[in-house]
């Protein structure tokens, strides 16, 4: 079992942990934009066993829906995940977004304050690697 520290890193969505390559994968969801939805989905990955890494939830273009983005780890547990969440009722549509199609976002402390990271997510942590911040938070979403 894969244990986190805080100085776990992912390089281009691909973790590594002990020299195993283990890649990071998006699902993006269309779902309703009401109470319970959130905890509804979330329990589809607790009884499947499969740790949420980052997740994004907003409003979105769609009246009365909300777009929810999760990353996995695992080809297996991504697979498992959308196979769970397509039967959902409060589910409208379930995808897996591919790289090129993902932003990361980031938030790190510097001396001067928080400073916001927008880009490709090797670019986010490459900016992230080279100002080596206190404390910072990232995560990876697409549309």
């Amino acid at each position: 079992m894969l244990k986190r520290r805080s100085s776990d890193r992912y390089i281009i969505n691909i973790h590594y942990e002990i020299g195993v390559r283990i890649e990071m994968h998006v699902i993006s969801l269309i779902v309703k934009n009401e109470f319970g939805v959130m905890q509804r989905i979330m329990g589809e990955f607790t009884r499947n066993k499969i740790n949420v890494e980052t997740i994004v939830v907003g409003k979105c273009e769609l009246p009365g829906k909300a777009r929810m983005v999760l990353s996995v780890i695992g080809k297996e547990a991504v697979e498992t995940a959308l196979s769970r969440l397509n039967r959902l009722q409060d589910v409208y549509c379930a995808q897996i977004i591919e790289e090129d199609a993902q932003s990361a976002y980031a938030l790190i402390t510097t001396t001067n304050g928080l400073v916001g990271l927008i880009g490709k997510s090797a670019d986010v942590e490459e900016i992230i690697e080279r100002t080596k911040p206190e404390r910072y938070v990232k995560t990876l979403s697409a549309l």
